[in-house]
């Protein structure tokens, strides 16, 4: 018995040609309610727009961005890491609102001394 969902396939005279979208880790360096700078193992084209996936404290969140530069970053392990910068595009209240907490939790924890209430230094018996 044929399957009944699939539709009827048709040969394309010409070339046809599309995208596809494909999770990858990146790595956010900085970030602030309007744009990240973030390092990829891969180039992203200017001017491209992508959604991101964000990953903030126990928030997580999907948000529009275009790719404004790219430059090659660093060489690390015999892989080429890539530095773009994105731009936020359209983040909803709740994506604004999120970004917003987690950058000013972020400043927070950046501007408090660390002190040291006890500690001792230890003898590693040499």
């Amino acid at each position: 018995m044929p399957d009944q969902k699939r539709a009827e396939r048709v040969l394309v005279p010409a070339e046809v040609t599309g995208e596809v979208t494909v999770y990858e880790p990146i790595a956010i360096l900085d970030m602030s309610v309007t744009g990240a700078q973030i390092e990829t193992k891969f180039p992203l084209q200017l001017d491209s727009l992508h959604e991101f996936r964000l990953s903030l404290g126990n928030r997580s969140v999907v948000v529009k961005g275009r790719i404004v530069h790219c430059k090659i970053g660093e060489l690390h392990e015999g892989v080429v890491l890539y530095r773009t910068g994105v731009e936020f595009t359209e983040p909803s209240e709740h994506v604004r609102a999120a970004m917003r907490s987690f950058v000013e939790t972020q400043k927070a924890a950046a501007a408090s001394p660390l002190t040291i209430v006890d500690a001792e230094l230890a003898d590693d018996g040499v």
